[in-house]
């Protein structure tokens, strides 16, 4: 099988960050410690301007990896595991650069939480999204805020609790989770380039104060994340949640 990896480029003052799980981008705990890393140390690169977030694949992101999942033994792992989603969220919301959401395919769950917490996300046709959390036995609670911020509560409403409907891109960019919705994997990387070329264009003081502004009212977002760390660990070790991921590593 091949090996899940975090890899940060920097072509023309781009930091690239490229994630890849073989599981449909799925994210158990070490990739998204990585991928916090990652951010944290693009967002302090002086060659970087810009960072642009993409995952290898036909799908952008499954979500939480349902095999770490049904492994976490005790509750402190399961915080543990859940707090892998708030620190990258903290990580790109504290970055003081824009960071560009590149988005080829479907994403779940924490993937739309990725989406999310980026900047700006422009997303090919095929790029559709669901909140499956509730279907398990537990709930969006970690990536919430992100989605709520960027979506508004009667969408998040209506994507969390329908949680088994793939809701399409175009449905994704009426409720501003994307900027743009493109046809062509080809269009989506011109788009992608031509923002970040035009964004190097702009001061880098400007810029940063912009993000830091766009981002005002989430300084308790440290505390409230890991309070819902805290949620999402505690229903993931009752039986319910157990049951369906022991029926689901079945089928």
């Amino acid at each position: 099988m091949e090996q899940a990896y975090v890899n940060l480029t920097v072509e023309r003052q781009i930091g690239i960050i490229t994630f890849y799980h073989p599981s449909a981008n799925a994210m158990p705990g070490y990739l998204l410690s990585r991928l916090a890393q990652t951010i944290t140390k693009a967002g302090e690169d002086d060659r970087i301007r810009v960072v642009v977030l993409q995952s290898e694949g036909r799908t952008f992101c499954a979500g939480a990896s349902f095999d770490e999942l049904l492994a976490l033994k005790n509750h402190e792992q399961a915080v543990d595991f859940f707090m892998g989603f708030a620190r990258v969220i903290n990580a790109m919301r504290e970055a003081p650069k824009f960071i560009l959401a590149k988005v080829q395919g479907k994403a779940v769950g924490g993937g739309v939480g990725l989406i999310a917490g980026a900047d700006y996300a422009i997303a090919s046709e095929k790029a559709a999204v669901k909140l499956s959390e509730l279907s398990i036995g537990i709930g969006p609670y970690v990536i919430g805020p992100a989605v709520k911020r960027k979506i508004g509560i009667a969408a998040f409403s209506e994507l969390s609790i329908d949680a088994t409907t793939w809701h399409t891109a175009f449905w994704a960019k009426e409720k501003s989770l994307y900027a743009k919705v493109l046809p062509s994997l080809n269009q989506l990387n011109e788009a992608i380039d031509f923002l970040a070329d035009k964004l190097l264009k702009y001061d880098p003081v400007a810029t940063a104060r912009l993000k830091q502004d766009l981002w005002d009212g989430t300084e308790n977002w440290p505390v409230l994340l890991a309070e819902k760390a805290e949620i999402s660990a505690r229903l993931v070790m009752q039986e319910y949640a157990k049951s369906f991921l022991s029926k689901f590593k079945k089928t």
